[in-house]
């Protein structure tokens, strides 16, 4: 097996406070924009998702830094796909309220290559 030129990422997702602060209403449309941010990830050109990972069980109230709240690893063709990816924080709006959903979560994507051991 060899070494490939794709990027792995692992895009580290954390909810914030305004979250936990927000009405009922307002949170279940940041959830619907939540789920529209992921359905965008798997629709980001050159980015495949692998899988994810969410620690809502473990991580509970906001996460500003590590340990996170929600995980996606993925393969990316180039840098300028893992920016789209945390561009969808900034772009994705919730509800009618102008409000984008990097109001109630934050991203940062760890980036490096797939460890391969060769024997």
């Amino acid at each position: 097996m060899s070494q490939t030129n794709k990027l792995r990422v692992l895009f580290c997702i954390g909810v914030n406070q305004n979250f936990f602060d927000a009405s009922p209403t307002e949170a279940k449309q940041v959830w619907g924009a939540f789920g529209v941010m992921m359905k965008g990830v798997e629709e980001t050109p050159g980015i495949r998702v692998i899988g994810n990972m969410d620690d809502d069980q473990l991580m509970v109230g906001p996460s500003t830094t590590a340990p996170w709240t929600t995980y996606i690893l993925a393969d990316a063709d180039a840098l300028e796909n893992v920016a789209a990816v945390c561009n969808l924080f900034r772009t994705t709006p919730v509800g009618d309220s102008g409000s984008k959903l990097w109001k109630y979560c934050k991203i940062e994507a760890r980036v490096g290559r797939e460890l391969i051991i060769q024997g």
